[in-house]
């Protein structure tokens, strides 16, 4: 009896550090989380993490150890809302999330002083209007130099994704402190544009990357039935929805528009059917050196790590790195040591190593 509890005691050992092989890659799960939304490193071990329902999770990779922070924030998680991405930067930590405004929610942004004991947020950003709506709150931060990009989704609303006036559907850019820029499109020959709005058209964007190669930021966007795309974040630019349809057709099967015309900006890429395309990096390390440069793209759908090779917008090539795996993949991010690439499921952080 003794021998056979030792038996299954190694054995369940074993379950908990096995490692999943896929083509030249090997996937690792770290700790186990709560539908997880948004990583960010503080450090070469440590990781900032958002839980989708309020809680925000420090994990040491080294120690795997893993405990909560405590915070003021006031998040509304119904339906697709909640807390989102969290970034940090400079002894600061930056999030987005759902905020509920009465009866409504905003796709909203906050920021506080790291302290690993207590933030406390100050919200610098709330998109407007607000909206009775569980739907495509977004939301990835990036920030470059003194800048805070952040894709807001239209919240299942279409045609408010054309109106320059109104946050919904737009990429926004402000100042770390939440002041505006004095170069956004409304200061520049576009007078009619909200002051925070960068660029429009834009469905429900849950990936954004800066790249260290060309320092562009580049978007990725779920389509509705078809018509997910990868692009590039121009100032002043539309995207189109939800006169465009990028090749999708809406849920009920009607046709939405055509996959670009003349007036708009053109995705990089684009797939049909959807994948549901979520977070994405711009490949910059050692472990995967012959990537530098390239892009990842992760989806919910197909549950797929999906590289791009897109220097050249003519001749774009696409490897699935694999798929159904892990399970739906909600963020991703590069070590910044090692180049070994962290990755967010539904229910765990992951570690992907070169197999070779």
């Amino acid at each position: 009896m003794k021998l056979i509890k030792i038996t299954l005691y190694l054995s369940f050992l074993l379950s908990l550090s096995k490692a999943i092989y896929s083509n030249d890659v090997i996937l690792k799960d770290l700790i186990k989380l709560d539908k997880p939304w948004g990583i960010s490193f503080i450090d070469e071990n440590q990781l900032i993490i958002t839980e989708k329902k309020g809680d925000i999770k420090l994990f040491n990779i080294l120690e795997k150890q893993i405990y909560s922070l405590k915070h003021n924030l006031k998040i509304s998680s119904i339906g697709q809302g909640g807390l989102l991405d969290i970034v940090y930067n400079n002894e600061f930590v930056y999030v987005s999330y759902s905020e509920k405004i009465n009866n409504k929610s905003s796709t909203s942004i906050a920021v506080a002083k790291y302290n690993n004991q207590f933030l406390d947020f100050t919200n610098i950003f709330r998109a407007q209007p607000s909206i009775q709506s569980g739907f495509h709150f977004g939301s990835r931060i990036v920030i470059k130099d003194n800048y805070l990009y952040a894709s807001i989704g239209e919240r299942g609303k279409g045609i408010i994704a054309q109106d320059p006036k109104q946050h919904p559907g737009s990429i926004i850019r402000i100042y770390l402190d939440g002041t505006i820029p004095l170069d956004n499109p409304k200061y520049e020959g576009n007078k009619e544009w909200a002051k925070e709005v960068y660029q429009i058209g834009i469905r429900n964007p849950q990936g954004m990357a800066l790249s260290p190669f060309n320092t562009k930021i580049y978007i990725s966007n779920h389509g509705a039935k078809g018509g997910d795309w990868f692009g590039e974040v121009t100032k002043g630019e539309n995207y189109g929805w939800p006169i465009l349809g990028w090749g999708g057709t809406n849920y009920s099967g009607s046709k939405i528009g055509p996959k670009w015309k003349e007036g708009f900006q053109k995705p990089i890429y684009y797939w049909v059917p959807s994948i549901a395309i979520s977070a994405i990096a711009i490949y910059k390390g050692k472990e995967f050196n012959k990537w530098n440069g390239h892009a990842l793209i992760t989806s919910l759908k197909d549950q797929s790590l999906r590289k791009l090779v897109f220097t050249e917008h003519n001749n774009i090539k696409e490897d699935i790195i694999f798929s159904n795996k892990i399970g739906r993949i909600r963020d991703i991010e590069i070590h910044p040591i090692s180049g070994k690439i962290i990755l967010l499921s539904s229910n765990k952080l992951w570690i992907m190593e070169n197999k070779n």
